[in-house]
C-alpha cells in the first residue's frame, strides 16, 4: 500500500482500494432519483446536445444557429452580450467597448425577430442565458412565438434567470436582491400558467464553479440557491407541485471524472430530499433536471488542442451522471469565441459519444460502484455541511449579503492556484508537458462597429414605432412595478410596442434603485 495522499478538487481524500460501500437497492426514476430521473435514460432519449452561441448581430448569430440546426445540434443556447445582461442599449456610453462581444446584442424585439429568422419557436427548444434581464428577453421570445402563430402551450426552454449566483460569482445584476427576487416568482406565476412547458429558472452552479469553487461548494451553494427560490415562490402563494416541475439545473463539469460524476448523482438525491421536505409530493417536482456546460476555465491557451481531449473527459463524466442537456467547449474558447470548425468539433465530440462510445447502452453503469458510491455518499454529507451553515445564517441571500458564499469560492480559489503554482496540481501544456512551440490557431474576432451599426437600428427603430404607445406602456409598467401586480403582463406589453431593453430597464431601476 502506498502512503500518498490523494485527495479531489473538494479535499475529499482518495482510497488506495475500495472494497465496501452503502448497499443500494434503488432503481432510476425512483425516488431521491440518485440513478436518474428515467427508467430508460439514453436508451430512450439521449440528452439534448446544445451549442452555446451568440456573438456580433443578431443577423450574425443567425447564421451559426442555422449552421448548428444543420450539424444535428437538438436545440439552441443562447449568449447574450454584456449591456444585454445588464439592461443598457447599445447605445448607451456604458455599453462601449462591450456591444456584440461576449454573445449578442439585443436591444428591442426586432432584433429577436432577426435572432430567430427561419427557425420555427414551436419545433425547437432554447436556452438563454440572462439574468437580470431574463423577464424582458423571455417576453421577446414570447412576443415572437405569437407573432409566428405558435401555440404558447407548446414552446419549450429555459431562463437562466439565476439572479443569486450573479451576487455570489458573477456580477451582473442591476436591482437590490427583493426586487431581484420579486420578477422572479413573477416569471414563476405567469408561465405556470401562460407558458407551462417553459422552464422558469436554471439554478446555476456553473458561474460558481468557474469562480473558482470545489465540486462540492458548487454543489452546495447551488442546491442552497435553489432552496431559496423555492421558499420565495411558495410564500408567493404557488404551488411547489406545480412550480417546481419547470425549475431545472446548470452545472459545470471539470476534470476529476469521477468526482463529477458523483457529484451529479448526489445533486438528484439532496434536490429529492429538499423539495420533499418542502412539502412536494409529485415525482416530477421531486427531481432535479439539469443541462451541463464543459468547463470553460479547464481549457488552455497553451496547446489549444489539448482541450478536445478535456471536453472529452467532461463530456463523458457529465452523461454517465446523468444530464439531460449536455453543451461542449470548443477547443480554442480560451483564446476567442469559437471558430465555426472548434464548435462543430465540439459537436461531433457529443455524437462520437452517444453513438460510438456504447456508455449510453445502459442506465447509471457505474451504479454499485465501490468507489462511485462511496465518493457520491461523502461529497452528498460535505455539501450539507455548507448547507446546513447557509440555513443557520437565514438563508442563501443572507448568506450572500454577509460575504460568506463570496469569500468560501475566494478561498477555494486561491489554494487551486497554489497547487498550480507549486506543481501540485499538474496541468499539461501549462506546468508540465511543456513545449516551445508557436501556436498559432484561427481566432474569432467581432468588429468594433457592431455598436455603430445596433445604435443606428434603435435609432431607426425609434423613429417608425409609436412612441406614444411606447411612453403609455412604460408608465403602466412604472406604476405596476410600484405596487405588487405580477410584472409580466405589463413587460410583454411594452415588448411588443418595440419598447427597448434599455427603457425598460431604467423604468425599474427608477422604482427598485441599484445594487
Amino acid at each position: 500500500m502506498s502512503d500518498k495522499k490523494i485527495i479531489t478538487t473538494s479535499n475529499i481524500e482518495i482510497k488506495e482500494v475500495y472494497t465496501t460501500c452503502n448497499p443500494m437497492q434503488e432503481l432510476p426514476a425512483e425516488f431521491p432519483f440518485t440513478r436518474g430521473i428515467q427508467k430508460d435514460m439514453y436508451r430512450g432519449r439521449l440528452w439534448t446536445m446544445r451549442q452555446y452561441a451568440g456573438f456580433s448581430t443578431a443577423k450574425e448569430s443567425n447564421k451559426r444557429y442555422h449552421y448548428l440546426l444543420k450539424q444535428g445540434t437538438m436545440g439552441l443556447s443562447v449568449a447574450f452580450d454584456l449591456p444585454t445582461q445588464i439592461g443598457y442599449d447599445s447605445d448607451h456610453d456604458l455599453s462601449d467597448g462591450e456591444v456584440g462581444k461576449v454573445g449578442v446584442a439585443i436591444d428591442s424585439l426586432k432584433d429577436i425577430e432577426v435572432l430567430f429568422d427561419g427557425i420555427e419557436l414551436e419545433k425547437i427548444t432554447t436556452s438563454m442565458t440572462i439574468n437580470a434581464t431574463a423577464s424582458t428577453l423571455l417576453a421577446m421570445y414570447i412576443a415572437l412565438a405569437k407573432k409566428q402563430g405558435a401555440d404558447l402551450k407548446k414552446i419549450s426552454g429555459t431562463i437562466q434567470n439565476d439572479i443569486l449566483k450573479e451576487y455570489a460569482a458573477r456580477g451582473t445584476y442591476i436591482y437590490p436582491p427583493k426586487a431581484s427576487m420579486r420578477l422572479i416568482t413573477d416569471v414563476f406565476e405567469y408561465c405556470s400558467k401562460e407558458v407551462p412547458k417553459w422552464n422558469t429558472i436554471s439554478i446555476s452552479g456553473y458561474h460558481i464553479r468557474e469562480a473558482g469553487s470545489t465540486a462540492v461548494q458548487e454543489l452546495a451553494f447551488t442546491l442552497a440557491n435553489g432552496k431559496t427560490y423555492l421558499k420565495a415562490a411558495i410564500e408567493k402563494g404557488l404551488d411547489i407541485n406545480v412550480f417546481a416541475k419547470r425549475l431545472s439545473f446548470f452545472f459545470n463539469c471539470h476534470n476529476n471524472f469521477f468526482e463529477e460524476i458523483s457529484k451529479f448523482r448526489a445533486a438528484r438525491r439532496m434536490w429529492a430530499k429538499i423539495t420533499k421536505d418542502l412539502g412536494a409530493t409529485n415525482e416530477r417536482a421531486q427531481q432535479l433536471r439539469f443541462h451541463t456546460q464543459t468547463g470553460g476555465s479547464t481549457l488552455t491557451a497553451q496547446q489549444p488542442i489539448n482541450n478536445i481531449v478535456r471536453v472529452t473527459n467532461q463530456a463523458m463524466a457529465a452523461v454517465l451522471g446523468g444530464t439531460q442537456s449536455l453543451h461542449t467547449n470548443g477547443y480554442d474558447e480560451a483564446l476567442s469565441l469559437p471558430t465555426e470548425e472548434a464548435a462543430s468539433i465540439a459537436l461531433r465530440t457529443q455524437q462520437l459519444i452517444a453513438f460510438e462510445s456504447g456508455i449510453t447502452e445502459t442506465v447509471d453503469p457505474l451504479a454499485g460502484s465501490y468507489f462511485v458510491e462511496t465518493l457520491t455518499d461523502e461529497i452528498e454529507a460535505a455539501a450539507w455541511k455548507y448547507i446546513d451553515k447557509i440555513d443557520a445564517m437565514g438563508g442563501s441571500v443572507n448568506a450572500i449579503e454577509q460575504g460568506y458564499i463570496q469569500n468560501e469560492i475566494a478561498d477555494a480559489a486561491y489554494q487551486y492556484q497554489k497547487a498550480i503554482e507549486s506543481g501540485e496540481q499538474v496541468i499539461v501544456g501549462v506546468n508540465k508537458f511543456t513545449a516551445n512551440e508557436k501556436v498559432n490557431p484561427e481566432v474569432f474576432r467581432v468588429d468594433d462597429s457592431i455598436r455603430v451599426e445596433q445604435t443606428d437600428k434603435i435609432n431607426q427603430l425609434k423613429s417608425e414605432r409609436d412612441n406614444q404607445q411606447v411612453e403609455i406602456k412604460l408608465n403602466k409598467l412604472k406604476a405596476a412595478a410600484k405596487g405588487d401586480d405580477n410584472l409580466m403582463p405589463f413587460i410583454l406589453d411594452a415588448v411588443e410596442e418595440y419598447t427597448t431593453l434599455g427603457e425598460i430597464a431604467d423604468v425599474l431601476r427608477e422604482v427598485f434603485g441599484e445594487y
